[in-house]
């Protein structure tokens, strides 16, 4: 009696706790809501919008960054430079989830000129994370 008591508890205990864990893509739309919800109060140079969309079926994040910067050659360089800084600051403040990356989930992210073409792409994964954060 005592051993099918015990092995009740023990089955529902699991139970409860394989419900209240969040897989990778639970976890994933979640930061696309909250992402969008705060992106209105999202500061950085020369940004003026910035959104994420989510592909539960590719693992994929895709952030934009919509600019008001000029498509042209100097702005195209010097954003190589500042999307990469401005990635490295977001990881280094739990904006972009390294949990997520090492879930593997990928980040497309890209920084957009005026007229939405892209200055500057990078991706965020479980190779490419270690490379932006240093």
């Amino acid at each position: 009696m005592i051993k099918n008591v015990t092995r009740i508890s023990f089955a529902i205990m699991m139970v409860v706790f394989l419900i209240s864990c969040k897989n990778a893509k639970q976890k994933m739309q979640e930061y696309v809501v909250e992402y969008n919800k705060t992106a209105e109060s999202f500061k950085a140079d020369n940004v003026t919008l910035t959104t994420a969309r989510g592909y539960i079926n590719n693992d994929k994040v895709e952030l934009r960054f919509e600019t008001n910067l000029e498509q042209n050659a100097a702005n195209k360089t010097a954003a190589a430079t500042s999307f990469r800084k401005l990635l490295k600051e977001m990881i280094n403040k739990n904006q972009i989830p390294k949990e997520l990356v090492e879930d593997k989930i990928q980040f497309d992210t890209y920084f957009l000129a005026e007229d939405n073409t892209v200055l500057s792409k990078e991706i965020i994964n479980t190779e490419t994370l270690s490379e932006i954060v240093k």
